[in-house]
């Protein structure tokens, strides 16, 4: 009898150990399939009349993360290119002493990118946020999407779930070093939290008076 038990409770427990993993690995399976077929290297990218970049944190001197330089380099080459007129800069200020769209406008001008080319979001805390506030606040509608390649899925099917038309540039300038293992780790969690605000809690982040890029 007790064998039996015991037999029960292992099938069992195999059996939800399967689905608790499924329910973890899902939404990335989810997340990359969509993302076929719209993500592309910067001489390869469709124009679209601006590109939204991801903040990624700044060092203690206020200057940009060698991963966030990577992706405002990016942005900066496909303005230069003509591929795009603007540059919608999205990042964390919640703090006194942390401006990462300040950081990375800085950076953008010391790369040559015009001020007028250049614009800021302050509250893209998360990129639920820069997504939301990218169509409610700025009024954009298709946009190309600059980050890593391992966070560009995210980035895809929370805007375009959001209402947004966008394909994702991957930045690869190799400014930036870390291990793949951890941020692809990183990146499983990140990605069911993204599922969690787009199917459950829907959070509104915070929002303000529309500023929109373009007038026509």
């Amino acid at each position: 009898m007790l064998k039996r038990i015991l037999k029960w409770i292992h099938r069992h427990l195999l059996l939800f150990g399967g689905m608790a993993l499924l329910l973890v690995l899902l939404p990335r399976l989810i997340t990359g399939m969509s993302a076929t077929n719209h993500i592309y290297k910067e001489t390869e990218a469709p124009a679209e009349r601006v590109a939204i970049i991801f903040g990624a944190g700044i060092r203690s001197d206020g200057t940009p993360t060698a991963m966030l330089r990577d992706r405002v380099l990016t942005g900066a080459d496909l303005y230069f290119s003509g591929k795009v007129e603007k540059l919608l800069m999205s990042g964390d200020n919640r703090f006194e002493n942390y401006n990462e769209p300040e950081s990375m406008r800085q950076f953008a001008l010391s790369a040559g990118v015009p001020e007028e080319a250049i614009v800021l979001d302050y509250a893209g805390r998360r990129t639920y946020d820069t997504c939301y506030r990218a169509k409610v606040i700025f009024g954009v509608k298709d946009a190309l999407l600059v980050t890593q390649k391992f966070h560009l899925p995210r980035a895809l099917f929370l805007c375009n779930t959001l209402g947004l038309n966008v394909t994702g540039v991957e930045a690869s300038n190799c400014y930036w070093n870390g291990s793949p293992f951890v941020w692809d780790i990183r990146e499983q969690f990140a990605t069911i939290a993204a599922f969690l605000d787009l199917y459950v809690s829907s959070p509104s982040p915070v929002l303000g008076d529309p500023e929109p890029i373009f007038v026509d």
